[in-house]
């Protein structure tokens, strides 16, 4: 992944802004964030293109982090049709009803608490894993679940443009 002549990163340089902007929009739905990323096109490698990610991540402010967390579907909830969440979420397909039951009252809690979905980066995570880290993270104050969000994010962005810098034209950057 760290040569530009990696098919998607290839294909994304040379995409015209239009197109860019919308593989980018499936990947995060913070306007701020895609512009930033894309100002900074062409890009030499994939780590220069997560660098960059990272960079606009840390400048979203907090309308901006609103904005992409809008977008994203509580734990153990993907839209129907959305495979992107279905399979970062997959460590909740086998959960328990109880388990389930369980992570939704915590989602709502914390959506009461907070205003916001719960954010993490499921991907790789068990259920238990995601329902400790929601127990843990509902306690903490406003300010710091906002920067845990921002990091949890920035980790989402970097697995999602791998995918993008990484996966033929004939496959599609957040596609399974």
């Amino acid at each position: 992944m760290t040569s530009s002549s990696t098919p998607g990163l290839t294909r994304f340089n040379a995409a015209d802004d239009r197109s860019a902007r919308a593989a980018l929009r499936e990947i995060c739905a913070s306007a701020a964030w895609g512009e930033q990323v894309l100002a900074r096109r062409p890009y030499r490698d994939a780590e220069e293109l997560l660098t960059a990610s990272d960079t606009a991540v840390a400048g979203l402010g907090p309308a901006d982090l609103a904005e992409a967390m809008a977008a994203h579907p509580p734990i153990g909830r993907p839209a129907p049709g959305d495979a992107v969440s279905a399979r970062e979420q997959r460590g909740m397909a086998d959960a328990s009803a109880a388990l389930r039951t369980e992570m939704l009252e915590l989602n709502l809690a914390y959506q009461e608490r907070f205003g916001h979905v719960f954010l993490i980066c499921a991907t790789g995570l068990t259920a238990e894993q995601m329902r400790d880290a929601l127990r843990r993270r509902i306690g903490n104050p406003p300010e710091r679940e906002r920067e845990i969000v921002r990091g949890e994010l920035g980790r989402i962005n970097r697995i999602r443009l791998a995918r993008l810098a990484v996966h033929p034209a004939t496959e599609g950057a957040t596609r399974p």
